[in-house]
């Protein structure tokens, strides 16, 4: 039986990890080699890492990793992986197959489509015949609508598209997806936990792995995506940026909720 899985989020904009509430406001944290880095240490079982910036090239001007100097995402790609012990998904801006690829040639391990993959659902067949399903991640983002539905967002929350998350994960299973990562905008940021019913309803609805995503706020809200919420992964951004060891704190709630994840420890590398 597959282990549940702990995966922080890290969230870059312009160079710089943020994080982030409603997909609307956003607070600076700091340099991203640094914090995953330290993410890494505390012997995280993978990493997620979303730019959602829209840029290319931008001014870190931060701590140790630019110096001042203007970079580009690929550079900053190649510097957390250097630090990164532990399996990476990289999501953000990517349009095509060959933005895919130099992504995984500069040290992603899976790749995180979202936005393109809704304008044209052919490209999660040629990401998934390219580089295997297992290599290739859905981000789904949903927002609850006036009839106490779902709907799934585009362009990172702005434009809806009028499809249910549910089927749409149906879909992206069929074209190839080996993950479905879920996420609430309603509960990004907020701290009240995830949005269960959600999550819920698109582990029912594929066979592949669900990630859960949007709103923890307390440690126990990651037992509730894994029971209640029947994912088969959860993941965090903001909680894992305010205490020392807070992987380990994480991972040894779950651990001592009886869940079925790796006993907690301090990675040695």
């Amino acid at each position: 039986m597959l282990k549940n899985r702990l995966i922080p989020v890290v969230l870059l904009r312009e160079g710089v990890v943020v994080q982030s509430k409603r997909f609307g406001r956003y607070q600076l944290l700091g340099n991203p080699a640094t914090i995953v880095e330290r993410l890494s240490d505390w012997a995280s079982d993978e990493l997620i890492y979303l730019d959602i910036s829209g840029r290319r090239d931008y001014d870190l001007g931060r701590d140790d990793l630019a110096q001042g100097r203007t970079s580009d995402l690929l550079s900053i790609l190649r510097e957390i992986s250097r630090r990164c012990f532990m399996p990476m998904a990289f999501g953000g801006g990517l349009r095509t197959v060959e933005d895919c690829a130099e992504r995984v040639a500069n040290g992603a391990d899976k790749v995180v489509i979202n936005t393109q993959a809704l304008h044209e659902p052919e490209f999660i067949d040629r990401c998934a015949k390219e580089f295997g399903a297992q290599c290739v991640v859905v981000c789904i983002d949903a927002k609850q609508t006036v009839d106490q539905t779902w709907e799934v967002f585009a362009e990172r929350g702005k434009r809806p598209t009028g499809r249910s998350p549910d089927q749409w994960a149906k879909e992206c299973q069929e074209r190839g997806a080996g993950e479905i990562l879920i996420q609430s905008i309603d509960r990004d940021g907020t701290g009240q936990g995830y949005d269960v019913p959600l999550v819920r309803s698109i582990a029912r609805a594929v066979q592949v792995p669900v990630i859960a995503l949007g709103g923890v706020g307390q440690w126990g809200h990651l037992a509730d995506g894994l029971i209640e919420g029947e994912a088969d992964a959860v993941s965090a951004a903001n909680i894992f940026n305010y205490s020392e060891n807070s992987v380990l704190k994480a991972k040894r709630s779950l651990f001592e909720a009886g869940l079925n994840v790796r006993e907690p420890s301090l990675a040695s590398h």
